[in-house]
């Protein structure tokens, strides 16, 4: 069995550098590599064709060439985007597939057509009302047509047995992951915040088959004597960030302060692993049902649907984690975010959650700052813990 730290060196190197897993990959296979943009992006598909779906990640560097292509008040991950791209970084991409989900998204796409005119861009729309009488036809109609762009790209059909089984490939892989959120949930397995991105992300750029057998390798390990979680630590949900992941050295502040993130609804997190899609019959009616199941599983404020509160979800979720408060990272200039924020502030401090906002930037974070106020927080949900066990009638436990 592969050891746990050499299993996390792998993943590590890939999420620190993707373009060059899929260069490596490239080179090694002879096959394409089919980028996407988050959120909905079928990735199955372009793995159905053969290709590497690689879903695109915010880069470390600094934003510099693609500064003439992108607003400035763009969020982060647009415009880092948009800066590959001029850069060149993004060649190695036989296609990218873009959907629509925000207005930034579809002006990032309009860059990237300009910066990369030889590399075939395919746009696909989902309808974004997920309660009507046709949302159902509708989604599937979308990916039907995103199929027809990507079997144009290739050159031949992608057949509905490869969609299956890419499809079981892709769930062994969620489940795997899942697995272990549900062990950090239980205290049964010790994962930083970093590791488990770690997880996450690299499942967005990996050869799955090669992914999935570190990830289950981890899941084994479980059963080693491996570190146990501080028990007096602070157990916290971590909330937002639909398209980027966190910065590493932010999740090592957070933790480092006291805390143990126990779940999350991140993008790089629990929110990409959530749903699985359905193995049987038409692969396409699978695909536009899962569509609308992730957004039950867990609520996206880029979606809309009357029966559904995302708000409400992250209580219910803090419930069943044992989470003693909420940290809301909000990537700046993210409006779906900024819009839907105000009812989940209104819904905690109805409820008496404790919750903290901090807003995210691609460019810099005054992590000191930042430092103060997680202290200042945790150290809130520690006088309620106190007020807790002394309100706790003797002989009851707290």
């Amino acid at each position: 069995m592969t050891p746990r730290s050499e299993i996390f060196e792998v993943l590590a190197k890939v999420c620190a550098d993707p373009m060059g897993y899929a260069r490596a990959w490239k080179t090694r296979t002879g096959r394409r590599v089919i980028g996407s943009f988050p959120m909905n992006f079928p990735s199955e598909m372009a793995h159905a064709a053969g290709a590497l779906p690689l879903i695109i990640q915010e880069a470390e560097d600094p934003i510099t060439a693609g500064h003439g292509l992108l607003f400035p008040f763009y969020c982060g991950f647009t415009r880092s985007a948009v800066d590959q791209a001029a850069k060149g970084d993004l060649a190695v991409l036989d296609a990218i597939m873009f959907g629509d989900h925000c207005v930034q998204l579809l002006g990032a796409a309009d860059a990237v057509r300009v910066a990369l005119p030889d590399t075939r861009v395919i746009f696909f729309q989902l309808i974004s009302s997920m309660c009507d009488p046709w949302t159902l036809g509708r989604s599937k109609e979308s990916f039907e047509k995103l199929r027809f762009e990507l079997e144009d790209f290739i050159g031949e059909p992608v057949r509905d047995d490869a969609m299956r089984a890419s499809i079981a490939l892709f769930n062994r892989g969620r489940q795997a992951m899942r697995e272990l959120y549900r062990m950090r949930v239980e205290g049964r397995v010790a994962l930083t915040a970093r590791e488990m991105q770690y997880v996450v992300k690299s499942s967005m750029v990996m050869d799955r088959a090669e992914h999935l057998e570190l990830v289950e390798a981890l899941v084994a390990s479980a059963s080693e004597n491996l570190p146990q979680p501080e028990k007096r630590a602070v157990r916290l949900h971590l909330s937002g960030h639909f398209c980027q992941a966190p910065k590493p050295e932010l999740l090592d502040m957070i933790e480092g302060c006291g805390a143990i993130v126990v779940g999350d609804d991140l993008y790089h997190g629990y929110r990409y692993i959530s749903t699985d899609v359905g193995e049987e019959g038409n692969p396409m009616d699978s695909l536009a049902r899962w569509y609308l199941d992730r957004n039950t599983g867990v609520p996206c404020p880029t979606r809309v649907q009357n029966d559904v509160d995302w708000d409400a979800f992250l209580l219910d979720a803090m419930r069943k984690e044992s989470a003693e408060g909420m940290i809301v990272l909000m990537a700046k200039f993210c409006e779906p975010h900024m819009y839907y924020y105000p009812e989940v502030k209104e819904a905690f401090e109805k409820a008496g959650m404790p919750h903290l906002l901090i807003e995210t930037e691609h460019e810099s974070m005054a992590l000191e700052h930042m430092r103060t106020r997680v202290e200042s927080f945790l150290e809130l949900i520690k006088r309620r813990r106190g007020v807790a066990r002394a309100n706790t009638p003797e002989g009851e436990v707290a």
